[in-house]
């Protein structure tokens, strides 16, 4: 058996805690990666893990010869992705994990024209509220907005997280009356719930002026965007989104903008959508070149597009 295949017999047994998990995950049988650990200790001459009936768990040698591992096949990964470079085609895999939201507002666009312009190149897109770890995970890239204070970690704003006031012609019209800080409350309001976000009350701006408004009750509340925006095209009510969601119904007259000369200060989720991604990674080129297909799809309008 080749050292680097039992190196990452040994890393993936090492992070999943037992040889069974970790055989699933790379496709082998439980038995090879055994005898993978096995040759390692021998040629070291230390015992890498301490096995018991109910679990194991690494030697100090084995975390040390972990860490150095790791750092072996990080350096082989991207010396093959330093030579992948010299060609003109893009190959490989690129990891992305992403809220769900993200998905239907802009990122299958970017996704689908990356693949059509790069066809050497396969796409493992995650969409997740959950903050993941961008090493523990394997991801090459996340689109994050909310708290990015991961350390070792890069932050580069994307777009603005601009916050709207929404309905749909239908419901304006089924109203018929204009919506102001005096009768906000008399209508039917579609609320996004998480635990980020407060719910009891918003911050508005008009001008230098800074209005707390409480937060009536909804007619209808869901954890669920992408449930919420299906109910707000409906005519349901209205509803605070995102300028980066919101701008193409916007754009085909499917939502209009309400009490526009009000905006909503950012929430917990911030100010920005960020690209975060790891140092050793910022030269990576099918990374660079996603982050170019982004930024692209927003100077053309992102969103505004129809």
């Amino acid at each position: 058996m080749d050292k680097l295949s039992a190196l990452n017999m040994f890393v993936a047994t090492a992070e999943h805690g037992n040889f069974s998990r970790a055989a699933e995950q790379l496709g082998k049988t439980p038995s090879a990666l055994t005898k993978a650990v096995a040759q390692l200790e021998d040629e070291l001459g230390a015992r890498l893990f301490e096995r018991t009936t109910r679990r194991m768990a690494l030697t100090e040698a084995g975390q040390i010869y972990l860490e150095g591992a790791r750092q072996a096949l990080m350096q082989l990964q991207l010396a093959s992705e330093g030579v992948e470079q010299l060609q003109h085609e893009l190959r490989g895999g690129l990891r992305i994990t992403a809220p769900p939201s993200f998905g239907p507002a802009f990122l299958n666009q970017v996704c689908c024209r990356y693949l059509r312009a790069h066809p050497q190149v396969h796409l493992e897109v995650e969409l997740s509220d959950t903050y993941v770890d961008l090493v523990d995970g394997g991801y090459d890239l996340a689109l994050r907005d909310g708290p990015i204070d991961q350390p070792g970690v890069i932050a580069q704003p994307l777009v603005e997280n601009r916050i709207l006031l929404c309905a749909s012609p239908a419901y304006l019209a089924r109203k018929g009356e204009e919506v102001n800080l005096e009768n906000y409350q008399q209508h039917d309001w579609l609320i996004f719930r998480h635990p980020l976000l407060n719910r009891h009350f918003w911050w508005v701006m008009r001008g230098d002026q800074r209005i707390r408004l409480a937060q009536p009750t909804p007619r209808l509340a869901s954890d669920n965007y992408d449930f919420l925006l299906a109910c707000l095209l409906d005519g349901q009510g209205l509803q605070f989104l995102p300028q980066w969601s919101a701008a193409p119904y916007i754009a085909r007259g499917e939502l209009a903008e309400v009490m526009p000369e009000y905006w909503r200060e950012p929430s917990a989720f911030g100010p920005w959508i960020y690209l975060l991604y790891l140092a050793h990674r910022r030269n990576t080129r099918k990374v660079k070149v996603f982050i170019e297909f982004l930024k692209e799809h927003w100077r053309e309008g992102g969103g505004n597009q129809s």
